[in-house]
């Protein structure tokens, strides 16, 4: 199975080719952030013919956001900037793809390698600097003698850049803290590596005689620095805060904070906010709790008030989220977060009261009820960049839907996926993706000249039919497209919910004009 697999990949990705009317590597997409010009975003995709990164140029016009596809950059096979437990980690620190806009560096996310069980080795770090201009950096192992842990226990899980000083910083989990000072120049970048020393309240250099004991040298979840220059540090050890300069390493004073396992802090937004992330493994559950400081106050659990005002208990933990982003607008944070153990995701909004409810079933988890996403996927991040001299956008990355786009502060949003061009009339049906995994989504893209009732069907190689996914169901007449994306979709199982073998499978589409339509999809099967 594993050599056929193989063979997939290596067709799919070997037909792989860039137009200018489709937008990334796969829909499949991770992490996005500023790009080297106002206007710009990278885009990180990984799917089944590989990972890479995209430059899209966005251009807000009346009620939409239009885009146009500047540079796309394949990575070596053996590379991707996503592990493959970014939705099955239940202890939080590692359900991200971290980023940062490092100066010379550009824009910069992590690189995992491949091992003989999957994408697990962190490797070092993407540059993507300008079309054209991407370089990947391996990070050497720091000396040290360090305890048996897992080896994304290593992994990049946070970045700050500092452009004063011309230094990105790295939390590195059991590694604790990388520093990179390209003041010299990024080919020839200085680097260094401390650990927190918990007794001492400072940071110290490793060295090759150095004894890391996660006990007394917690390891370094996450960091951020706040507008005064101090660093924030989320640690398996409770939540510090280091002065640089004088290296002495406090407590925030939180007991809820300084004896918690810590997995994630951003900073951001004016009056400036520091959200803070504590998430402990239980036996079978993860308790998960969401701390904040606004403009200057003590830190206290974030409240989630209802529709009517009345503050609710412990809703992040009954929801078992986990944060892996934060988008800081003004005196707003958008929160992009995940189920641990489900696949319950959206954005949470944060004012200066707490979480803002919806008016809908999950009243905090702005998603599909919401217009973030135009079908039913896991969000995957959030971001904030300058879409024009005036405008700060956001964008959200998802796991199969492209990116959706918001030019005025998540009310309205432009979904942007790869998308092939489909004739009138079911001429053309195309799968988006055409490669599913185990309960992926496949999308039935199709055109109808006039209002038109479709039936979708699948069948297998032996023209078997193996499942009805819409019978005589309305769909209107478009200029572009007619499918439904909460509707006309396969994800791989058939009429029972079984998943199906492996191989190819037509797809069918049929409306009550005498049209006829047939698509392709190949599936991996179940897991």
């Amino acid at each position: 199975m594993r050599l056929l697999k193989a063979v997939l990949f290596s067709a799919i990705f070997s037909s792989i080719a860039f137009a200018k009317d489709e937008s990334f590597v796969s829909n499949f997409t991770y992490a996005a952030g500023p790009g080297p010009s106002t206007g710009s975003i990278w885009v990180v995709s990984r799917g089944t013919a590989g990972s890479g990164v995209t430059l899209v140029n966005l251009t807000p016009t009346s009620g939409a956001v239009s885009h146009s596809i500047v540079f796309t950059e394949l990575f070596p096979d053996s590379l991707t900037p996503v592990q493959d437990g970014i939705f099955t980690d239940v202890t939080a620190e590692h359900r991200r793809t971290p980023f940062v806009k490092a100066g010379k560096l550009g824009f910069v996310v992590p690189l995992i390698a491949e091992s003989d069980s999957g994408f697990w080795n962190p490797y070092g770090y993407v540059s993507a600097r300008a079309a054209n201009t991407v370089s990947l950096k391996e990070l050497p192992t720091p000396k040290g003698e360090f305890p048996e842990l897992s080896t994304m226990a290593h992994g990049v899980s946070a970045f700050v850049y500092d452009s004063v000083s011309s230094v990105l910083w790295m939390a590195r989990g059991v590694y604790g803290i990388s520093k990179e000072d390209i003041s010299g120049g990024i080919n020839s970048p200085k680097r260094s590596h401390l650990f927190v020393n918990k007794k001492e309240g400072r940071l110290d250099s490793l060295k090759s005689a150095t004894v890391i004991d996660t006990t007394k040298n917690p390891m370094v979840f996450g960091m951020a620095k706040n507008s005064e220059g101090k660093f924030y540090l989320a640690t398996s050890g409770g939540l510090f805060i280091w002065d640089e300069f004088t290296n002495k390493l406090t407590k925030s004073g939180v007991k809820g904070l300084d004896t918690s396992r810590v997995t994630g802090v951003w900073i951001g937004g004016e009056p400036e906010q520091i959200i803070v992330e504590t998430s402990k493994r239980n036996k079978s559950s993860t308790e998960d709790k969401l701390w904040r400081s606004y403009a200057g106050k003590k830190f206290a659990e974030v409240v989630f008030r209802d529709t009517a005002g009345k503050a609710q208990k412990n809703i992040y933990d009954k929801n078992d989220f986990t944060t892996s982003d934060v988008a800081f607008i003004g005196d707003k944070a958008f929160l992009s977060v995940q189920a641990v153990e489900g696949s319950a995701s959206g954005i949470l909004k944060l004012d200066s009261l707490g979480a803002i409810p919806f008016d809908d079933d999950d009243p905090w988890l702005y998603g599909l009820n919401a217009g973030v996403v135009d079908r039913s996927v896991e969000i995957t991040g959030i971001a904030a960049f300058p879409l024009t001299k005036k405008i700060t956008g956001l964008v959200a990355t998802t796991n199969g839907a492209g990116i959706s786009v918001s030019a005025d502060t998540g009310k309205t949003w432009t979904h942007i996926m790869n998308q092939t061009a489909v004739k009138n009339d079911l001429g053309s049906i195309r799968m988006i993706p055409s490669v599913i995994g185990a309960d992926n989504q496949s999308l039935v893209s199709y055109k109808v000249s006039k209002p038109s009732k479709i039936t979708i069907e699948v069948f297998s190689y032996d023209m078997r039919k193996v499942r009805t996914i819409v019978k005589s169901a309305e769909r209107p007449a478009s200029s572009t497209r007619s499918t439904l994306a909460t509707e006309d979709f396969w994800n791989g199982r058939d009429d029972a919910g079984r998943a199906v073998t492996m191989g190819i499978y037509y797809i069918r589409v049929k409306d009550n004009h005498g049209h006829v339509g047939w698509g392709k999809a190949i599936t991996l099967g179940g897991k």
